[in-house]
């Protein structure tokens, strides 16, 4: 059962969010309380499913994922066996960042990164290769003008 939030854990949550490297006594000092305390709430954070984990923030195109497309996916059926076979499947598909079902003309929007056009080329016949896909349409990003995990936390 989560507990609700007042607002020292949500000052916490925001300055987790911003640097997930910040030591409990930083935390602690920022949002004007001892350490003990600090980390208790912490603990409770994270136990509470609030804090998931940490990670660290990597430049994609350093690391050979420059590329970012959007694709829609549209089922041939919309039917629980061949959501769950689709999902089971994308799971499973490392270039695919994000996958999300959604309402309208489509079935599932994923977020893909790859190296170049050669690489995404290569995903789309791992993806076609899935069960149940009627046909996509891809979206190649021109320019990445804003990405952010960040979840907008309220002060209150």
């Amino acid at each position: 059962m989560s507990h609700p939030l007042d607002r020292i854990d949500r000052q916490m949550l925001s300055l987790l969010q911003a640097d997930g490297r910040l030591s409990v006594a930083e935390v602690a000092r920022q949002v004007h309380l001892s350490a003990t305390p600090c980390l208790e709430r912490l603990r409770r954070l994270e136990r509470d499913g609030y804090i998931r984990g940490y990670a660290a923030d990597l430049d994609p195109a350093l690391l050979g994922a420059g590329l970012i497309a959007f694709v829609e996916v549209q089922l041939d059926r919309t039917t629980p066996d061949v959501f769950n076979r689709f999902r089971d499947g994308v799971i499973g598909l490392k270039p695919v960042q994000e996958c999300h079902m959604v309402a309208g003309g489509f079935d599932y929007l994923l977020k893909v990164r790859t190296a170049d056009m050669g690489a995404y080329r290569r995903f789309l016949e791992d993806l076609a290769a899935l069960t149940g896909i009627e046909q996509t349409h891809t979206y190649v990003v021109m320019e990445e003008v804003k990405s952010t995990r960040a979840i907008p936390i309220d002060a209150r």
